[in-house]
C-alpha cells in the first residue's frame, strides 16, 4: 500500500468527479477532473460551461455547482460565501429543472443551505436526495450501484460544514456507501474526511489508505497525510507525502503549491520561491492561481510579496477588485495602516454589497483605530492648550495699560490649537467610521459578542465612554451581566459625566449583586461627581449607605470604610457641624489602630477641623501625634511651625508655604484619594470627593509629585504660585 494522507479538510473539502455518467464524453470529462485537481477552477467551470451548453444535464450541473463551492474553499479570503453559495444554488437548481429525480442536485442545495445556517432547507433537501434511491434488499440488485453508492457518499458529506460534522447522520451513510461499492476511492476520500473532524486520526488515514489502494495514482491521499503533518506543526514529516503526490502525478500543481507553503512556514524562503515558481508554472501563471499564490503568501505571513504580487496582478487584470482585500489586510499586518485604509476603501467602493465580508468590516475598523491612534492623546493636548489659553487671555486681561513688553503673544497658543482642532476633528470623523465598520460586522449575521466588546474597548480608550457604554450595555441584553460588565458600563458612563445613566447601571448592579461592595463604592463616587457641592446630599446618603454596607466586615473593607468616614467628616465640616466632622474623623482612627498611614491621614482630617475652628492648642496635640508617627513628616512640622508663628503674631495669617489645588482627570472629573506630596520629604496631602487638597510644604520644597491609582504620575515643578491644579491621565 503506497502512503496515506490528508489536505486541509476543515476548509477545503475535496468534491470529486466520477466519470462514466449520463453517456458524456470520458475525455471531456477527465480534463475537466484533471482542472479541478489542479485547482483551476476557472478552466474546470469553462469546461463545464461548454458542456452546458452543447448537451445540458443535469449532471453537468451538478458539477458546476461543486466546482463553484470548491473555488469558495480554495479561496476564502477572496470569495464571499453568500455570493458564491447563490451561484452554486443557481446551477444546482437548473440540474434540478433538466432532471427532478436526479438526488445529487438536491444534495448539492443541502450543502448551501447547511454552509448557510438554514438546518431547515438543508434537511428537506437531504430527505428528498433520500426519496429518489429506491429501497434494496440486496446489493446485487441495485441497478446502478457505482451511482447509488456516490449519492449516498455525497449525502453523507453534506453533514460537514465547515470543520463540524455531525457523525450520527454523516457515518451510517458513508458504510452504507462503502458496502455498496467498496472501489471507490471517493467514498473512502470522504469517510477519512469525516473521521479527521472528529479528531480521529488513525481512522481518517486508514481510510485515506484504501481510497489510495482503488486509485493508484491518485495523489490525493499522500496530499491529505501530509495536511495532517502540517496542521500538527512536523514539518519535516509532512514533505515526504507531498513528494510522493508529485511522484505520482508530476504536474499535480497543489502539491508544489503545499511544498512552496511549507518551506514558507519553515523559513525556507529560496526552496519555498522554487516551489511556487513550479506551481505558477504548471498553471501556465494564470491569474487564478497567481491569485492562490497570493493567498498562500498572505497564510505564510509574507505580507511584502503579497502586496508586490497584487500590485503585479492589477498591472494586467483591473477586474479583480477583491484583490483589494488581501493587499489591506497585509498592509494592516505590516503596520502601513494608511496603505491599508486605500486598498480597504477602493475595496468597499467597487466590489457589491454581496462581496462584502464580515472580516472586511473587522479589518476596516480595526486599520482605522490604528491609524487614528494618538486621538485620546491629540485630545487631551487640545484640552491642555486650549486651558493654558484661556489661563492667558486671563492674565493678559489683568495686565491692561501695562506696557506691551509684558504681555505674552497668544498667537502661537491660537495656531497650535487650530492645528490640533483640525487634526482631532479628522480623527474623530475616521474612528466615527471605524466604530460604523464595528457595528457592520456585529450585525452581519448574529449578533457577534466579541465584536461587541471590542468595538466598546476602542470606544472606551478613544474617550468615547457614554458611547462605550451604551455598546457595552448590549452584552447585559445578552446574558453577559456578571458584576465587571456592570461595573465597565457604569464606569463608561461615569468617565462621559453621564452621572443619571451612571446611578442607573449601578443601582441595577447593587440591585442584581447586593452583596458586592464595589457597586456601593460607585454609586457613592458617582453621586459625589454629579453634587460637587453636596448642595443635594445626594453623595451623603450614598456614602451613608456605603458605610453601613462595609461596617458588616470592617476588617475586610477598611479601605472602603475609611473612604466614607473621610468623606461624610469633610462634608460635615464643610457645612459647620464640627462635632459630627470630629465623630467620624476620630472613627477614622479607631478603625485600625495598627494602620499608620489611617492614623496619620486621620490626626490631618483633625487638623484641618481645629484649624478651621481656631483651636491652635489641639491642632498641635494631633499634629505631634503625627510626629510620633512619623518624625520626617514635613506637613506636619510646617503646621505646627505656622500656628506658632501665627500665635506669636497674635494675628493669623496664611503661612507663606500653604498650596491648594484640584486634581482631576483628563475629562475634567475631579479625583477624589489622589496623592499631592513634596518629593524627597513625607511631606503629603490627599484629596477630597471633590479632587481638593490643602497643606503646608517644607521651606525649600522643589517638586510636586501628583499621583492615584489607575492614573500615571505626574511631576510639577515648585514656582511662586501657591496654586497648582493638576490633570492626570491614565
Amino acid at each position: 500500500m503506497t502512503n496515506r494522507v490528508f489536505k486541509k479538510i476543515p476548509l477545503i473539502l475535496i468534491l470529486s468527479f466520477v466519470c462514466g455518467i449520463t453517456g458524456l464524453k470520458a475525455q471531456t470529462l477527465d480534463e475537466a477532473i484533471t482542472a479541478t485537481n489542479n485547482e483551476q477552477y476557472d478552466k474546470a467551470d469553462q469546461i463545464l460551461q461548454d458542456l452546458a451548453k452543447k448537451s445540458p444535464s443535469s449532471t453537468v450541473y451538478y458539477r458546476l455547482g461543486e466546482n463553484t463551492m470548491l473555488n469558495f474553499f480554495s479561496d476564502t479570503i477572496s470569495n464571499s460565501l453568500r455570493a458564491v453559495a447563490a451561484e452554486a444554488k443557481q446551477q444546482f437548481e437548473k440540474g434540478v429543472a433538466i432532471n427532478a429525480n436526479d438526488p445529487l442536485n438536491y444534495v448539492g442545495l443541502a450543502k448551501v443551505a447547511a454552509y448557510l445556517g438554514d438546518q431547515q432547507t438543508a434537511g428537506s433537501m437531504r430527505e428528498k436526495a433520500k426519496s429518489l434511491l429506491l429501497p434494496y434488499k440486496k446489493v446485487s440488485k441495485i441497478p446502478n450501484p457505482q451511482e447509488y453508492a456516490l449519492t449516498l457518499a455525497k449525502l453523507a458529506e453534506s453533514y460537514i460544514v465547515f470543520d463540524k460534522v455531525d457523525t450520527t447522520k454523516a457515518l451510517p451513510l458513508v458504510r452504507e456507501a462503502i458496502t455498496i461499492d467498496p472501489k471507490n476511492s471517493t467514498i473512502y476520500i470522504i469517510t477519512g474526511d469525516i473521521y479527521f473532524l472528529v479528531n480521529d486520526g488513525s481512522k481518517a488515514i486508514k481510510n485515506y489508505g484504501y481510497a489510495q489502494d482503488q486509485d493508484l495514482n491518485s495523489p490525493m491521499a499522500n496530499m491529505k497525510i501530509g495536511y495532517i503533518y502540517v496542521k500538527g506543526r512536523n514539518l519535516q514529516a509532512a514533505i515526504p507525502y507531498y513528494e510522493q503526490a508529485i511522484a505520482l502525478d508530476k504536474n499535480y500543481a497543489p502539491a508544489y503549491r503545499e511544498l512552496g507553503q511549507l518551506y514558507s512556514m519553515a523559513g525556507r524562503f529560496d526552496d519555498s520561491k522554487k516551489y511556487f515558481e513550479s506551481y505558477l508554472e504548471l498553471t501556465n501563471q494564470n491569474i487564478p492561481a497567481k491569485i492562490r499564490y497570493v493567498n498562500a503568501l498572505f497564510y505564510s505571513k509574507n505580507y511584502a510579496d503579497v502586496i508586490k504580487n497584487v500590485k503585479e496582478i492589477f498591472a494586467v487584470d483591473q477586474t479583480r477588485t477583491y484583490l483589494n482585500r488581501v493587499a489591506g489586510y497585509s498592509s494592516y499586518e505590516q503596520g502601513n495602516y494608511a496603505e491599508a485604509l486605500n486598498y480597504m476603501n477602493e475595496l468597499f467602493a467597487k466590489l457589491s454589497a454581496d462581496g462584502i465580508l464580515k472580516k472586511d468590516y473587522v479589518y476596516l475598523a480595526r486599520i482605522i483605530v490604528k491609524k487614528n491612534a494618538d486621538y485620546a492623546k491629540d485630545a487631551v493636548e487640545l484640552e491642555q492648550a486650549t486651558a493654558e489659553l484661556a489661563k492667558l487671555r486671563e492674565n493678559n486681561e489683568a495686565l491692561q495699560g501695562a506696557k506691551e513688553s509684558e504681555r505674552v503673544s497668544e498667537e502661537p497658543l491660537v495656531a497650535k490649537i487650530a492645528e490640533l482642532q483640525n487634526k482631532v476633528d479628522m480623527q474623530a470623523k475616521e474612528l466615527n467610521q471605524a466604530f460604523d465598520a464595528y457595528e457592520k460586522a456585529i450585525t452581519f449575521e448574529d449578533e457577534d459578542l466579541n465584536m461587541i466588546q471590542e468595538k466598546a474597548n476602542f470606544q472606551f480608550a478613544n474617550r468615547f465612554y457614554a458611547d462605550a457604554a451604551d455598546t457595552w450595555s448590549r452584552l447585559l441584553t445578552k446574558g453577559k451581566d456578571s458584576e465587571s460588565n456592570y461595573l465597565q458600563i457604569g464606569r463608561a458612563y461615569y468617565q462621559g459625566k453621564d452621572y443619571d445613566k451612571a446611578e442607573a447601571l449601578f443601582e441595577q448592579m447593587i440591585s442584581k449583586y447586593p452583596d458586592s461592595i464595589t457597586g456601593y463604592v460607585w454609586a457613592a463616587n458617582n453621586a459625589s461627581a454629579e453634587d460637587p457641592d453636596s448642595k443635594t446630599g445626594i453623595a451623603r446618603e450614598k456614602f451613608l449607605v456605603l458605610l453601613n454596607k462595609a461596617a458588616t466586615d470592617s476588617v475586610k473593607y477598611a479601605n472602603e470604610m475609611f473612604d466614607a468616614l473621610r468623606f461624610l467628616g469633610y462634608d460635615a465640616l464643610q457645612s459647620d457641624q464640627n462635632d459630627l466632622a470630629k465623630d467620624y474623623y476620630t472613627r477614622m482612627l479607631n478603625l485600625a489602630p495598627d494602620n499608620k498611614d489611617f492614623q496619620i491621614r486621620g490626626y490631618s482630617s483633625l487638623s484641618s477641623l481645629y484649624l478651621s475652628t481656631g483651636d491652635y492648642t489641639k491642632a498641635v496635640e494631633v499634629n505631634n501625634k503625627i510626629l510620633a508617627i512619623d518624625e520626617n513628616n514635613a506637613s506636619a512640622k510646617s503646621t505646627i511651625q505656622y500656628i506658632q508663628s501665627a500665635l506669636a503674631n497674635a494675628k493669623p495669617k496664611a503661612h507663606p508655604n500653604e498650596i491648594s489645588g484640584v486634581i482631576k482627570d483628563a475629562s475634567g472629573n475631579p479625583i477624589a484619594g489622589a496623592s499631592v506630596r513634596v518629593r524627597d520629604t513625607a511631606a503629603e496631602m490627599w484629596t477630597n470627593s471633590r479632587g481638593e487638597y490643602r497643606f503646608t510644604m517644607p521651606e525649600a520644597s522643589k517638586v510636586l509629585v501628583i499621583s492615584a491609582s489607575g492614573y500615571t504620575t505626574k511631576e510639577v515643578v515648585v514656582t511662586k504660585s501657591r496654586v497648582y491644579n493638576v490633570s492626570l491621565s491614565k
